[in-house]
């Protein structure tokens, strides 16, 4: 049996299936973006637990373990809550400085980490 046909047939074995949603950004090009996982609940057969990851109906590796930049591959990632890329860019755009949704790895993206960090930095007082 195939790998991937493998942990098919280990995702309708799952306990619990949890949803979880997360906002990332590059620190290397500073490309941000958000994924949401399915996180399945298993038992082996040795009675031991593990959890597989499932974005966009794929089995993919933890996003906390050392996620990569879908833009430039970097490592040095920052995960946040969900919502905070789109909360930048919905600043950016009342701001009139419009930031393109996130695309296919081949799609230029022009926005820069100051604009997802600008709604964190405190003003001088």
């Amino acid at each position: 049996m195939s790998d991937i046909a493998g942990r098919t047939g280990l995702r309708a074995t799952a306990t619990a299936v949890v949803h979880e949603s997360y906002s990332f950004a590059c620190m290397r090009c500073g490309h941000g973006w958000e994924q949401s996982y399915e996180i399945e609940h298993h038992t082996n057969a040795q009675g031991e637990e593990f959890v597989l990851y499932v974005a966009d109906g794929q089995v993919v590796p933890s996003p906390l373990s050392r996620p990569s930049c879908h833009n430039c591959d970097g490592h040095v990632v920052r995960i946040m809550r969900a919502g905070q890329v789109s909360a930048v860019r919905g600043t950016a755009e009342r701001q009139h400085h419009p930031v393109p949704q996130a695309g296919p790895v081949g799609t230029p993206h022009h926005w820069h980490l100051s604009d997802l960090l600008h709604p964190f930095q405190r003003k001088a007082g």
